[in-house]
């Protein structure tokens, strides 16, 4: 499964590089017959494009490769950094087409061919639709940051595209040339404001940020398996890089039990989990030996040194299962309740 999905999305970005190449081509052309700065604007950030599918598809690569002594936890993290790259590349073709576009704005040149050239920007924007499209609704099945990055690049480079089909059209509805720049100004905002995205959401996984979305999920599957012999978790702690997922957590167990059935409800927890993510999981588990406490949200029957009647399950959230603490203070606020 996880040799497949790596296949896969080397598969989806190297399609996304040769595509970025033709398209790059297609759009200059369309500038050299038409002297658009708008449609120079959105040929040059197409550069872009095939410079960051490049390192996407060598940081999918890297991702793919297995942990080694160098590297313990995994090359998975080189997905968050080459979203970041990807995205400061589009700040800095954001600030180069802002540029431009003033100057273009203050010495206006002739615009000629337009429709011409608008017939080969409406190709692009189908293409970059159908392939970022792809990219997007793969990278999150597989939760690939360098698959969305680039799939967010190319749908961004579509609107974009979109945009300057409707300024082409103003132009030829009005006749006048300004337009052209101001759109491309506009353009170059619009850039800047998707690159800062990725720069803060590539900075967010490289500092180990939590993934909210993430930890819901593993708590959920918690929940949903839950068996009478978890007393507690808590110190939960869930990470993803590229499609490798890192969980440790504390598991409150039976005090009296023997080692060996300590062991074989660890490792049945460890499985639930991992049946649960499709890529590569790997699980720390500290077992923790019950207390007197634990017994009002404790499930065992005929346990031999319960102190305590059941009196009610604690909910089990993301908000008090990462908490460095048993659950007992939990039941301690609804037994007051």
């Amino acid at each position: 499964m996880q040799i497949n999905q790596n296949k896969l999305k080397q598969r989806l970005i190297l399609l996304s590089f040769i595509a970025s190449i033709v398209l790059t081509s297609l759009k200059f052309f369309a500038y050299y017959i038409t002297s658009s700065n708008a449609i120079l604007s959105d040929a040059l950030e197409s550069i872009i494009n095939v410079i960051a599918s490049g390192f996407a598809f060598y940081s999918i690569y890297l991702s793919s490769q297995p942990k080694d002594r160098n590297h313990p936890y995994g090359h998975g993290k080189v997905e968050f950094f080459s979203a970041g790259f990807e995205g400061a590349l589009i700040i800095i073709a954001s600030l180069f087409i802002s540029i431009e576009a003033v100057k273009r704005l203050m010495d206006p040149t002739p615009i000629q061919n337009l429709a011409q050239g608008s017939g080969f920007i409406l190709f692009t924007i189908l293409v970059n639709t159908a392939i970022g499209y792809k990219l997007l609704s793969e990278g999150k099945r597989v939760n690939s940051l360098a698959l969305v990055a680039d799939g967010r690049h190319l749908m961004s480079d579509s609107i974009s595209s979109v945009m300057l089909i409707l300024s082409v059209g103003l132009i030829m509805l009005t006749g006048y040339a300004w337009i052209d720049s101001v759109s491309s100004l506009f353009f170059g905002v619009f850039l800047a404001f998707n690159g800062f995205q990725l720069v803060s959401k590539s900075v967010a996984g490289l500092m180990d940020a939590s993934d909210e979305n993430l930890l819901e999920k593993v708590v959920q599957t918690l929940r949903d398996h839950k068996k009478p012999e978890w007393i507690d978790v808590h110190n939960l702690r869930a990470q993803q890089y590229g499609s490798d997922l890192h969980i440790d957590c504390h598991l409150t167990l039976p005090y009296y039990w023997e080692l060996q059935k300590v062991h074989e409800t660890i490792h049945n927890f460890e499985n639930i989990l991992k049946d649960s993510h499709s890529g590569e999981t790997e699980i720390f588990v500290h077992a923790d030996p019950c207390l007197y406490q634990c017994c009002y949200f404790c499930r065992i029957d005929n346990c031999p040194v319960r102190q305590h009647a059941f009196i009610q399950d604690i909910e089990w959230t993301a908000a008090s299962l990462v908490k460095n603490e048993k659950l007992y203070n939990e039941a301690r606020i609804h037994i007051q309740e």
